[in-house]
């Protein structure tokens, strides 16, 4: 049974994925409690549109995590608070490892102190760097190739250290694409500056940009466009839950991948947004980005398996819907 009411911390839970799972957790009777420093999140999405208790706070900040463990009854922690631009990451590693790295070093410390030993954090595939499979498990091989993904393995591997000494359990997501929005509308995907494909794409079509730039159109795939894993942010929110309760009912931490299985290419995805939108997109086609792998789909397979996970979302013109929903409201 899972604690009632039980009070759970969602670090970065003024974000994207973190607000919707926020929003999942208040759904099926948790009480989230929101801690953003705000550099990337939205107060007003947790305080308006979901009405969640909201802190604005850094991970990093030691009296400030003592206080709240202290005030609080916290059952687990859900970690999003991290930086995530791999161009961004490139240019200014230290600002990542500070932020993504000492950010849960302290956090962990502040969990430990008040005897909180459950702990759902968000990875990514980009710990994987180049794959050598496809759909890539859980067991390949984890090499990242920028500081964004060493930044997120070396939580991973943190957090197995924690296991070993403190007896610290986790559930640790490595996530592809996520898209979409939640279908009420009352949240979606907001970041300043944006860079993830289907915003832009839709941007696009409503005129916010002129074009949708593909970066190579030469690729061995299908059509030539990269094949990505779109997951939409809901599923991905309900697998966070999944995780908690599996935490809750005191099994042992665990890695799981969360994607589709299948992937879409670039130009399928801008297909879909037409389709979608009833609007001309234009495109641009640009060189190939260092780094971009042809395809990058993961296998979920141990997600659905071991959790019971069931997306609800996995066509690709729903997603798309969805986030069309989102962007031209």
């Amino acid at each position: 049974m899972n604690e009632p009411r039980a009070t759970i911390l969602v670090t970065g839970g003024a974000g994207y994925i973190g607000s919707h799972t926020a929003l999942a957790l208040k759904e099926r009777g948790y009480r989230p409690i929101v801690l953003d420093n705000l550099s990337r999140g939205h107060r007003e999405i947790v305080e308006d549109k979901l009405a969640i208790p909201f802190i604005e706070g850094d991970t990093r900040d030691h009296a400030l995590l003592d206080a709240l463990f202290a005030r609080e009854r916290i059952a687990a922690v859900m970690h999003f608070a991290a930086f995530m631009e791999v161009g961004e990451s490139v240019a200014h590693p230290l600002r990542f490892y500070d932020n993504n790295v000492y950010g849960t070093v302290t956090l962990l410390e502040a969990m430990a102190k008040a005897g909180v030993d459950k702990f759902v954090f968000s990875s990514t595939a980009a710990t994987y760097g180049e794959p050598r499979t496809t759909p890539i498990p859980e067991d390949h091989p984890q090499a990242p190739i920028n500081p964004y993904g060493r930044s997120k393995l070396m939580v991973e591997q943190l957090l197995a250290d924690c296991d070993r000494a403190h007896g610290l359990r986790s559930v640790i997501f490595r996530y592809f694409n996520a898209a979409g929005a939640h279908p009420s509308v009352a949240i979606g995907e907001h970041h300043e500056p944006e860079t993830h494909l289907l915003p832009l794409i839709l941007h696009a079509a409503l005129g916010l940009r002129p074009a949708i730039r593909v970066f190579g159109a030469d690729y061995p795939t299908p059509d030539g466009t990269c094949i990505r894993d779109y997951i939409h942010v809901c599923d991905l929110a309900d697998a966070h839950v999944l995780g908690l309760e599996y935490l809750l009912a005191g099994r042992e931490s665990a890695a799981f991948n969360l994607g589709s299985g299948r992937g879409f290419s670039v130009k399928e995805v801008i297909e879909a947004a037409r389709r979608v939108s009833g609007r001309d997109i234009p495109v641009e086609t640009a060189p190939r980005r260092a780094g971009d792998p042809p395809v990058l789909v993961g296998s979920s397979d141990k997600a659905r398996r071991v959790l019971g996970w069931k997306p609800r979302y996995e066509d690709l013109d729903t997603i798309v819907g969805h986030a069309w929903a989102w962007h031209a409201r």
